[in-house]
């Protein structure tokens, strides 16, 4: 006797409460923190403006955080207009948090000696966690976040694809500042980075909202 085929019913999506909201960036923001004082400790740079911001702190007497902070009030305007004020707002909460994390990671955990490969490779994983927690929960790092969230939503492009193709060019062109054996290391931590997002943040993948 044959059975009909099961028939299962859509499920809708559930939205975050504000208080798993909350607790989302104070977890994403200790993992991002905590993998980017792994890559500055190693002298390392990365994608987007937090590459921006490990570049120009080794340049400047600014520390990370501020020049992070600063780099990313230009996007708040986009941020507005393409995402909404609450997508904004979780953001700039989070790029705040992660300034004050990362320059103040030094009053509760001082690196040792990091084998530089595997530190790479951690540092990027970690961050990229971190950006998937954000991406879940409307919120994002920067202008190349909130732009590569946009393409995906109204484009159907991979927010990891594209951000790995862009954030390879910014470390590329981190060339100059660099020795060409922290420029590989680099580029092996963005795509360690971005490989998180590209396998794990994919249209239809996730249905919380």
């Amino acid at each position: 006797m044959l059975r009909a085929p099961m028939r299962f019913e859509p499920i809708e999506p559930v939205p975050h409460s504000a208080l798993e909201d909350a607790l989302a960036i104070l977890t994403a923001t200790a993992f991002v923190s905590l993998g980017t004082g792994l890559l500055k400790h190693l002298g390392l740079l990365t994608g987007g403006s937090a590459g921006i911001a490990l570049l120009l702190s080794r340049l400047t007497p600014f520390t990370f955080g501020q020049i992070f902070l600063t780099v990313n009030v230009p996007f708040f305007w986009l941020g507005v207009r393409q995402m909404g004020w609450p997508f904004t707002g979780k953001t700039f909460a989070s790029i705040a948090l992660v300034s004050v994390a990362t320059d103040q990671l030094h009053r509760v955990l001082r690196f040792g000696d990091v084998q530089p490969a595997y530190g790479a490779v951690i540092g990027g994983l970690l961050v990229g966690m971190g950006l998937l927690i954000l991406f879940r929960h409307q919120a994002c790092l920067g202008g190349l976040n909130i732009l590569s969230i946009w393409l995906q939503r109204r484009r159907a492009v991979r927010a990891g694809a594209f951000q790995m193709a862009v954030d390879s060019l910014i470390v590329a062109a981190s060339f100059l500042a660099v020795t060409p054996a922290t420029l590989a290391l680099s580029v092996l931590g963005a795509v360690a980075m971005n490989l998180v997002l590209a396998v794990n943040h994919r249209p239809g993948r996730y249905l919380g909202t």
